[in-house]
């Protein structure tokens, strides 16, 4: 039996995402090490809380856009150069006004001096993020080879830049704008790409006319997000005010390896998201079926990751950061099942957006990021980032899935992630179905 249209267009799909993430990934992993072995757990912990004070602010600047944009550009690719006119100049306005909220944060929040100089440096890249609305052009025709070859691009060059800083020794403040001309470099990979395969951006068009549709429909998620950036990264900036930057650099340490195992289910959700969103509109009896299966695989992606890295963990970082990172091993044997979190949350989260009930969820990410505060606030200062970590786990959880209950309209989508949890173990034959149909082909 032959796979159909759609099966070889996700198979192509995860192919590109999965070899581009692979590539990119080990090669940020490799001179990521080298570059965390050079600066030392402190200088290491300052540059991740940089990178995590702004990532706070990135939300504003989206204003929870992306998914919107996937799924409109999905809807109605005819009217492409007018979705994607308007949610630029919408970006660039939000990139000012993020930027402007990170400037007035220094004035009330003090840090020494380099490190506020530090994040205004990296914060332009609010306004290089603006390049992700060519990423979703592609996502939502399908086509992830071309974000895939502007990336790949982007990390050799990058990696090669930075290997040249750490020969020439070069000072901590170098790598971050380092950092920074990573974001240029894809951002323009992105746009050669749209160029060259689907024309100039000249023909795009601000229409002011579906402004208040797109802001309606991203608002919720502006406050969705908000609540996920926060609870994501604030554990970081906390542990780096309570603690001390060098405790940033083992908890970020055990972050990059996390990062490897969250890359797979999130290319899964990315990738089959446009056709669950046309299997609905054109085929709704097959619906509930497929988007049973698209959870269950993710999920149970996500968990034999996990178990996987966290059994590792201690070989992980005595072979790669070295021994001066060692107080990492426990915080990673704990924070590698964060991924399977962030799958169900990202799974959930597209459903929810595909049967437009969005608006509802700000309640259960406020509800974490509360959580999340308040409980790095106790756990911290006994526990330092053990504490912490654990405190990932049952925010992501809470957040991602079990929160569902306190919202009628999700608990839907929550019976449909305890399934995937409990049994979701037996879906995983879609892939062996895949992969047979394509031998026998």
């Amino acid at each position: 039996m032959n796979l159909s249209d759609s099966q070889k267009k996700i198979a192509s799909n995860v192919i590109w995402s999965l070899g581009g993430k692979i590539v990119n990934m080990a090669s940020a992993l490799f001179v990521g090490i080298l570059v965390a072995r050079y600066l030392g757990p402190e200088n290491y912990g300052v540059m991740n809380y940089v990178i995590s004070y702004v990532a706070i602010f990135t939300v504003f600047a989206t204003f929870g856009l992306d998914n919107i944009e996937i799924r409109e550009l999905s809807r109605q690719n005819g009217k492409k150069d007018t979705i994607l006119g308007t949610c630029f100049s919408l970006r660039i306005l939000f990139a000012l006004l993020a930027y402007l909220g990170i400037v007035f944060s220094l004035f009330i929040y003090k840090t020494d001096r380099f490190t506020s100089l530090m994040i205004l440096a990296y914060g332009l890249t609010l306004f290089t993020g603006t390049g992700n609305i060519l990423r979703n052009y592609f996502t939502s025709i399908v086509k992830n080879k071309y974000i895939v070859k502007s990336e790949i691009f982007r990390t050799f060059i990058g990696a090669g830049i930075k290997i040249v800083l750490l020969l020439v020794k070069a000072p901590l403040e170098y790598f971050i704008y380092a950092q920074i001309f990573d974001t240029i470099l894809v951002a323009s990979g992105y746009y050669i790409s749209y160029k060259s395969i689907v024309g100039s951006v000249r023909q795009w068009k601000f229409d002011r006319t579906i402004v208040g549709f797109i802001l309606k429909e991203s608002f919720p998620l502006v406050l969705s997000g908000a609540a996920v950036i926060i609870y994501q990264r604030i554990d970081q900036v906390m542990i780096g005010n309570m603690l001390d930057k060098a405790e940033v650099g083992y908890f970020a340490t055990a972050g990059k390896f996390v990062d490897l195992i969250v890359f797979l289910p999130t290319v899964l959700v990315q990738t089959v998201t446009p056709m669950l969103i046309r299997a609905k509109e054109n085929h709704p009896e097959t619906y509930e079926a497929k988007k049973k299966t698209f959870v269950s695989v993710t999920t149970w992606t996500a968990i034999i990751m996990s178990l996987i890295v966290s059994l590792l963990a201690y070989w992980l970082i005595m072979y790669t950061y070295g021994e001066k990172y060692s107080p990492a091993i426990p915080v990673l044997q704990i924070m590698a099942f964060k991924a399977v979190g962030m799958a169900l949350s990202a799974s959930g989260g597209q459903i929810i957006i595909m049967e437009r009930m969005q608006k509802w969820a700000f309640i259960r990410n406020v509800l974490g990021c509360v959580l999340c505060v308040a409980l790095n606030y106790l756990l911290i200062p006994k526990y330092g980032i053990i504490g912490s970590a654990s405190v990932t786990i049952v925010t992501v959880m809470f957040t991602g899935c079990f929160a569902n209950v306190f919202i009628p309209c999700y608990r839907n989508v929550l019976k449909v992630q305890l399934y995937a949890i409990i049994f979701g173990w037996k879906e995983l034959g879609y892939f062996k179905r895949m992969i047979k149909n394509r031998t026998e082909k």
